[in-house]
């Protein structure tokens, strides 16, 4: 005996949208990799706590040196560039995907932050910011009092 499973076509339609998009967002952003225009976009992790936002973005083989952070509203940019090394010219390369040359990567932030008390450290290739957010949009706890 079989057994019958009925059809529903609009979960084909979900299945085919999640796809879409998914070839959408990974054509468009395409993190640590290259942009849609050509440019190398270092790879980040952005999360927030209940005082903070904290961004790490990796950025192997640059120094604290190489690395220029400003924010401007509520974009922050990292700008940087990764020099290109010596090649030896008998050398035939079998697989060449290191990227060399100058990038930007600017980001929204999701709520205003203190930008004069920001803290950013360098360690390993990875590049950590702490940025502590403004006093108007941290939650605050209110006392009851009771009588």
């Amino acid at each position: 005996m079989s057994n019958l499973t009925r059809w529903e076509p609009v979960h084909e339609f979900l299945s085919l949208r999640d796809a879409m998009d998914k070839l959408f967002d990974e054509m468009i952003t395409q993190p640590g990799g290259i942009s849609p225009l050509g440019q190398i976009a270092p790879a980040l992790d952005m999360y927030q706590t209940a005082n903070e936002i904290v961004i790490k973005a990796s950025l192997p083989g640059l120094s604290a040196e190489d690395i220029d952070i400003s924010i401007a509203g509520d974009v922050l940019t990292i700008k940087g560039e990764m020099q290109k090394e010596i090649e030896d010219s008998k050398a035939t390369y079998h697989i060449r995907e290191r990227r060399w040359g100058s990038f930007t990567r600017s980001i929204n932030l999701p709520v205003p932050v203190v930008a004069d008390k920001a803290k950013a450290e360098f360690e390993n290739g990875v590049l950590n910011l702490i940025l502590p957010k403004a006093e108007e949009v941290r939650a605050k706890t209110i006392t009851i009092k009771a009588k």
